[in-house]
């Protein structure tokens, strides 16, 4: 692979994420928090069982999870979209979605 002329070497990074999960049957609450060492982001969800479901706390751990990684992911593309703009990026007539959710 080759780099532009005068381009910096490839670096490393790391962000710390960490994701909280609290059960209150009939519901469970997910916060994860994004540190990326220059911003710090947040999301929460929830996920409630329906009264007549059998209790499978995993079940609500997995979906309040999943809804809050996604919520993040979704600020994540926002704020891209929104450096790319503040970059000076031309708008283009029918932008290509950073991001389709298949739900």
């Amino acid at each position: 692979m080759t780099r532009a002329a005068g381009s910096s070497p490839p670096s490393a990074k790391e962000w710390r994420l960490q994701l909280y999960l609290s059960e209150h049957d009939p519901g469970t609450t997910a916060r994860v928090v994004l540190d990326t060492g220059d911003n710090l982001l947040e999301c929460c969800a929830r996920a409630r069982r329906n009264p007549h479901d059998m209790a499978i706390p995993e079940v609500g751990d997995e979906l309040a999870a999943g809804r809050a990684l996604i919520s993040l992911g979704q600020q994540l593309l926002r704020a891209a979209e929104g450096d790319i703009t503040a970059a000076g990026a031309l708008e283009e007539s029918s932008p290509a979605p950073l991001w389709s959710s298949r739900e």
